[in-house]
């Protein structure tokens, strides 16, 4: 048989076609198995991974007149010692930017999960619509979330919620 061995042969076609159909949908179904769950009541966040509770957190919340965005977002940005823009400063990564050292910004403007410079404000309504973290909780979650991830952000109470973490 007199086969050019730059000229792929049809059983090799084959494999790279129901490799590029099969591989996004495996990535996508691991992916898609995570999810973050924030409780605004409870002032907590659940990663899960389908059923399974991976980490529980506590957060910081909006305030009664900068409240948290409720409903189902995406992690659509991920920056590590993010930079933060205010109305009439920019703070550069580092101790004293509200930030803190990761934000996950979610798929509706303006908003994300992140880092603060206020340990303290965690498990009050504090914020001004974003998920506040202690550092090193958005520093093991940035590792543990990819860009996509859904993110359901709850603004009632939730007994079934409240029961999973109490676990």
């Amino acid at each position: 048989m007199n086969r050019n061995p730059h000229r792929p042969d049809q059983t090799t076609k084959l494999f790279f076609v129901l490799m590029a159909c099969c591989c996004p949908a495996l990535a996508e179904d691991k992916t898609n198995s995570l999810r973050v769950v924030v409780s605004i009541p409870d002032h907590k966040l659940a990663l899960l991974d389908g059923d399974r509770i991976v980490r529980v957190f506590d957060v910081a919340v909006g305030k009664p007149t900068t409240p948290s965005p409720e409903g189902e977002f995406i992690v659509a940005t991920r920056i590590a010692n993010p930079t933060w823009y205010g109305p009439r400063k920019v703070v550069a990564p580092g101790k004293a930017n509200p930030l803190g050292t990761r934000w996950l910004g979610l798929s509706v403007q303006g908003y994300g999960i992140h880092g603060t410079n206020a340990p303290g404000s965690i498990g009050k309504h504090a914020s001004h619509g974003c998920i506040r973290m202690r550092n090193r909780d958005v520093e093991a979650l940035f590792e543990l979330v990819p860009a996509g991830t859904p993110v359901a952000i709850i603004g009632s109470p939730d007994e079934s919620f409240r029961k999973s973490i109490a676990d």
